[in-house]
C-alpha cells in the first residue's frame, strides 16, 4: 500500500488529507489499529527517527513521548532509582529496560506527555505495554509487539488507540520535499552522525567531561535533532529532564527547559515525595496538582479550603527557600544547545539548574564570553562545530 487516507490535515478544515508515497513503494508503516491522523503521523515518523539514532549510539533501548512534533521527553533503558520509580509512578510494575526507557521519556515533562505519540526502538514487550496503559496517550510506533503487548494496547481508548508497526530496515530517499504556500521545498535529509567523537573539542579550562556526561550530552544533542528549533535540551542519568522548543530568543529556550528541569529535580523534595493524595485520583490529577503545589504562586492559586479536594492529609507547604536550598545541591546536569550561545546570561541561567556539562556547535563572535562564565564556574563545554536546527 503506497497511500493511506487521513481523517483531516492539520485541523478538521483541512481536507482532503493522506500520506503517500511519491515514487509509488509501499509505505514503511502498517496500522495495527485506530486511524492516526495528520499530526499523528508527523509525530511517529519524526519520533522513530530519534529513539533509531539514541539506539545507535547508546546501544541501549530507547523510548520518546512527542507532542506536535516536538520531544517531550527521551530516554534509554537504564534501570530506575526507588525514587524515580515513584515519581514517575512505576513503582507498583515490573520494568523491562524498554518500560525503564519509556518511564523516563514520559517523566521528562510529565504534564506535557498528556496525550502523547510514543515511539519505542524495540519490539513493545508486555512490561511497556502495561505501563502504557495506565497512561493517556494518543498512539505508538515501534518495530513490532509481542503477543501480550498488542492484546494490552487493544484495550486502550475503548479499542481505538492507534498502534503503528514500522519496518526498521526502511532507509528513505536522501533528498526530502515539502510544500509551503504552493512552493515546494527541497533538501538533502539530515543525516549527520552523532556520537562522543563530536564532544572531542573541550575548549573550556576544564576538559573533564566523564563517559556518564558523554552519554547525556548525545542524547540532548540527538532529542535537539527532532525537536522545533531554536531548542535547548538538559538531560542527566540517560534521560532529558527538561526540554525548550520552538522558542524565537536562546535564553527563552534555556530558561523554558530549566524551568522544567527544576521542576524535574522538585519532584524529588521531600515534601513532594511525602504527599498523599486523595484515594482514587487519577495520574494526570496527580502531576496537575504537584505541578501547582510546587510553583511560587501555588498559595495565590490554591487556598486552604480546596486543599482537602486533593490530598487525604493536608500537606506542608514548600517555601520558596527550601526550594532554592534543594536546587542548589543539584549538579552533573547536561546541556545541548541545537546553535550557538550568543550570550554568557545563558550559561548563567544553565548553571543555576546544575549544568556542569555543555555542548553547543560554537560561531557565535561572543564565544569568548561564553567560555569565560563556563570557566568562572568550571563548567565543561564542547564545541560540535554541528548545528542542528529542525523544522
Amino acid at each position: 500500500m503506497n497511500e493511506l487516507e487521513l481523517k483531516y490535515g492539520c485541523n478538521p478544515n483541512q481536507k482532503p488529507s493522506r500520506i503517500f508515497m511519491e515514487n509509488g513503494s509501499d509505505l514503511p508503516i502498517e496500522v495495527l489499529n485506530g486511524k492516526p491522523g495528520y499530526i499523528n503521523f508527523l509525530d511517529a515518523l519524526n519520533s522513530w527517527q530519534l529513539v533509531c539514532e539514541l539506539k545507535k549510539a547508546t546501544g541501549l533501548p530507547a523510548a520518546a513521548s512527542f507532542k506536535h512534533v516536538s520531544p517531550a521527553g527521551a530516554a534509554v533503558g537504564l534501570p530506575l532509582s526507588d525514587v524515580l520509580k515513584k515519581i514517575y509512578f512505576v513503582d507498583d510494575l515490573e520494568l523491562s529496560p524498554l518500560a525503564c526507557a519509556y518511564a523516563r521519556a514520559r517523566g521528562t515533562d510529565r504534564m506535557s506527555s498528556f496525550g502523547d505519540w510514543i515511539a519505542l526502538s524495540d519490539v513493545c514487550d508486555k512490561e511497556t505495554a502495561a505501563l502504557i496503559a495506565r497512561e493517556v496517550s494518543d498512539g505508538i510506533i515501534a518495530p513490532g509487539y509481542t503477543d501480550e503487548a498488542f492484546k494490552i494496547l487493544l484495550g486502550k481508548r475503548k479499542g481505538r488507540y492507534n498502534i503503528v508497526k514500522i519496518d526498521e530496515s526502511y532507509k528513505p530517499d536522501p533528498i526530502e520535499r515539502k510544500q509551503v504556500f504552493g512552493v515546494t521545498f527541497e533538501q538533502g535529509r539530515n543525516e549527520f552522525e552523532i556520537n562522543k567523537a563530536l564532544l572531542d573539542d573541550v575548549i573550556t579550562n576544564n576538559k573533564e567531561i566523564p563517559e556518564d556526561a558523554k552519554r547525556d550530552l548525545i542524547i540532548s544533542l540527538i532529542t535537539l535533532k527532532y525537536t522545533q528549533s531554536n531548542s535547548v535540551c538538559y538531560a542527566v542519568d540517560g534521560q532529558t529532564i527538561g526540554v525548550g522548543a520552538g522558542q524565537q530568543s536562546r535564553i527563552h529556550c534555556t530558561r523554558l527547559a530549566g524551568n522544567k528541569a527544576d521542576i524535574w529535580h522538585l519532584r524529588q523534595h521531600p515534601k513532594v515525595l511525602a504527599l498523599q493524595f486523595k484515594e482514587g485520583m487519577g495520574r494526570p490529577d496527580r502531576d496537575n496538582t504537584i505541578d501547582v503545589y510546587i510553583s511560587d504562586e501555588c498559595d495565590d492559586v490554591i487556598g486552604d479550603d480546596v486543599w482537602q479536594n486533593y490530598f487525604a492529609v493536608r500537606p506542608e507547604r514548600l517555601t520558596k527557600e527550601e526550594k532554592a536550598e534543594f536546587l542548589a545541591e543539584v549538579d552533573n546536569v547536561c546541556l545541548g544547545s541545537d546553535a550557538f550561545f550568543p550570550f554568557g546570561d545563558n550559561i548563567e541561567r544553565a548553571r543555576k539548574s546544575g549544568v556542569k556539562y555543555i555542548a553547543q556547535p560554537g560561531g557565535s563572535i561572543r564565544d569568548d564570553n561564553v567560555i569565560e562564565v563556563c570557566n568562572k564556574y568550571n563548567m565543561a563545554m564542547a564545541m560540535t562545530k554541528m548545528r542542528l536546527f529542525h523544522h
